[in-house]
């Protein structure tokens, strides 16, 4: 008779517990050791380690897979589900096996678990492991369908409601609960009164400064506050705002945009030019074309308006990034007027503010939403439906895509919906969003995504100050050098090339995110270890830093509102001198807009109770000590960049937090 130890760990989530009876299977090369009742003097209670012991009565041969099964204690009583978290065999001849879980399971179901060992599908060969493979693929693909969100976007998984989701890739139950916090629970707690439905405008702009106490002030929102009007500011924010990725160095003007020399030599060196100075290469370029022609959406029957501005920044011998020049329309003419630092202060606190709002649509949508959230719900789908829980990727990228498919059908249906919040409180309103969106996602590129092709690209390799660049180029070598480092330990180049699995990963993510393959740059298929891991490289930087970078700071640099205004309710002026005090508070957002808007990013930007730092993976999936090296080379290398940020920040006005990477969460999950 051969006897296994078992222990079967049970998740710490609130309710990982059961009262079910869980009933265990050894599965062998040669035989099975049927099933045990695992039966405890305790139960199966959260945070649990329970062993027991399975005696067989003739040899199973090599222990290949567990088996578990869960059975309600009676007939006709509530399913209580359990979250299992792994399983470590002990064999008779010693050894010990560790057979991953996490995730629950309800009665009458049955969970096959094979050991942690990753394995390419190309060194599989027993039978029952093949066999395994497949159907862990199967059942897959029938738990996670492609949907459309809209024609020339990225696909979606086909599902309305989070519940529709496996609870394999579902929140906590603490963390749902948190969700349940509500736009009504958020005044609440940031004390904003009952004004939500005010549809009145701001009498002056002090009215603002008292909508939050202090307490609620954030140390970057104090800052916004008392610096949105500075131009250096206004520049700063280019490089280390919410929206970091879209300046440009300008090496030629555009057309439309006929800045002259004499318009800009009062904020040029003297005896400098505006062409030396684009010869040099401290002229940059924000264009926001792709709002041309939208038309705005209205608030409680009130017309809000939409502009397209260009706006021109010179980075000063000061190391600082100056607006110079802001044009609010696409074309040029008469009534579209260059707006210079030179003019009246109004007139270009206003053609900022406009500049501002443009900003608003640009980030929500389409750096934060599309190029974080939608791309990484394909991502997302495309290892759910091609990659084994087995495969050494898989086991790579599983924590970094863990909650993003429930966190962006939340934001389908709470936040872009045709009654959501961009509906009800945005100038972009619902369909010219869903336009805005096809057109940021035809300009999606490969190279954009990766952050060092993204920086010599835009020509911002050498702008001071830019601690977005610095920060992420750093985290980007460090999550390189961990992911060659895990896939090079399973592939050389040629199981790259045979790998039909991850042949077929990379197929579905460019089948279902692009209208337009050839034009993207994306690989369309892997050839060496070196391709595969830049573009693993880019999944995880995207799901993790990139989306830390434009998600993070949305209470800070957003709940001042006329630094970040979601509509405007006038349209841009079409002259110089016209522009007072008045002019503005009609422009900006009213109360109840406001209002509603802070406390979307408000929530947008809180912290949850079991979120998951970058390079904390609290699940055992790998098992071979190379891979568990690494792990620890990647979240000591990330402790050491903390430090360096850490120090860096200490001489600075305004600390650059976003990209330590104790405040990078491992995945999308807010």
């Amino acid at each position: 008779m051969s006897k296994y130890n078992i222990q079967v760990f049970t998740g710490d989530y609130l309710g990982s517990g059961t009262s079910n009876r869980i009933y265990i299977n050894l599965i062998g090369k040669i035989g099975s050791s049927g099933q045990h009742w695992i039966k405890t003097l305790t139960g199966l209670w959260a945070g649990s380690e329970q062993l027991i012991s399975v005696h067989c009565k003739s040899d199973i041969g090599d222990l290949l897979l567990v088996e578990l099964e869960a059975k309600p204690v009676a007939l006709g009583l509530i399913d209580d589900d359990w979250f299992c978290s792994k399983i470590i065999v002990t064999t008779p001849e010693g050894v010990s096996k560790l057979f991953p879980c996490y995730c629950w399971m309800s009665s009458n179901k049955r969970l096959s678990l094979r050991e942690a060992v990753a394995k390419l599908g190309t060194k599989d060969t027993a039978p029952e492991l093949l066999a395994h493979r497949q159907d862990n693929l199967k059942r897959r693909r029938q738990d996670f369908r492609w949907g459309i969100y809209a024609e020339g976007l990225p696909h979606i998984v086909n599902a309305e409601s989070p519940t529709e989701l496996p609870p394999v890739v579902r929140f906590s139950f603490t963390k749902e609960k948190e969700f349940l916090f509500t736009l009504g629970a958020a005044f609440k707690e940031l004390k904003l009164g009952t004004e939500f439905n005010n549809k009145d405008r701001w009498n002056n702009i002090g009215e603002l400064s008292s909508l939050l106490s202090e307490k609620k002030k954030t140390t970057t929102t104090k800052y916004v506050e008392k610096n949105w009007m500075r131009d250096d500011f206004f520049g700063y924010q280019f490089l280390n705002g919410l929206n970091p990725t879209m300046i440009k160095r300008c090496s030629e003007l555009p057309e439309n945009f006929p800045v002259t020399n004499d318009m800009v030599k009062s904020s040029l060196p003297e005896k400098s030019t505006l062409e030396m100075e684009i010869e040099k290469g401290n002229i940059f370029l924000c264009d926001y074309k792709r709002l041309n022609g939208l038309q705005g959406n209205e608030i409680d029957e009130r017309k809000q308006y939409l502009s397209a501005p260009l706006c021109l920044l010179f980075s000063t011998p000061e190391n600082k990034l100056m607006p110079i020049a802001i044009q609010l329309d696409q074309k040029p003419g008469a009534r579209n007027p260059i707006f210079l630092p030179s003019d009246n202060e109004k007139d270009w606190l206003l053609a900022k503010i406009f500049v501002r709002g443009a900003e608003f649509n640009e980030h929500e949508l389409n750096f934060h939403l599309l190029r974080t959230h939608l791309l990484g719900e394909v991502f997302t789908m495309a290892v759910l439906r091609n990659l084994p829980s087995c495969h050494p990727l898989f086991k790579l990228l599983v924590p970094h895509v863990r909650y993003n498919l429930q966190i962006n059908i939340m934001a389908r249906n709470l936040l872009v919906s045709p009654d959501g919040v961009f509906s009800q409180y945005t100038a972009i309103g619902n369909k010219p969003m869903t336009e805005f969106l096809k057109r940021a996602a035809s300009s999606l590129t490969y190279s954009s995504l990766c952050l060092p092709d993204n920086i010599r690209e835009r020509g911002v390799e050498k702008i001071p100050n830019y601690y977005y660049r610095d920060d992420g180029l750093d985290l980007w070598n460090i999550i390189s050098s961990f992911v060659h480092g895990v896939l090079s330990f399973y592939y050389n180049d040629e199981d790259v090339q045979k790998d039909k699995e991850l042949q077929a990963w990379i197929d579905e993510i460019v089948e279902n995110c692009f209208q337009e393959k050839s034009k993207t740059g994306f690989p369309q298929s892997f050839v060496t270890v070196e391709e595969l891991s830049k573009f693993v490289t880019m999944v995880i930087f995207t799901v993790s830093a990139q989306h830390a970078a434009v998600n993070n700071g949305q209470f800070d640099f957003g709940a001042w509102m006329p630094n970040f205004p979601s509509s405007l309710q006038c349209p841009p002026p079409t002259r110089k001198g016209d522009t007072t005090d008045d002019t503005i508070l009609k422009t900006l957002p009213d109360v109840s807009t406001t209002l509603n808007i802070m406390a979307v990013v408000y929530l947008l930007s809180r912290e949850s109770s079991d979120r998951y730092p970058l390079g904390y993976f609290p699940e055992a999936l790998f098992r071979e000590d190379i891979p568990l090296d690494l792990i620890a080379k990647f979240q000591e290398d990330l402790r050491v960049l903390d430090k360096k940020i850490e120090k860096r920040n200490k001489k600075l006005d305004l600390p650059y937090t976003y990209l330590s990477p104790k405040n990078v969460d491992n995945s999308i999950a807010i």
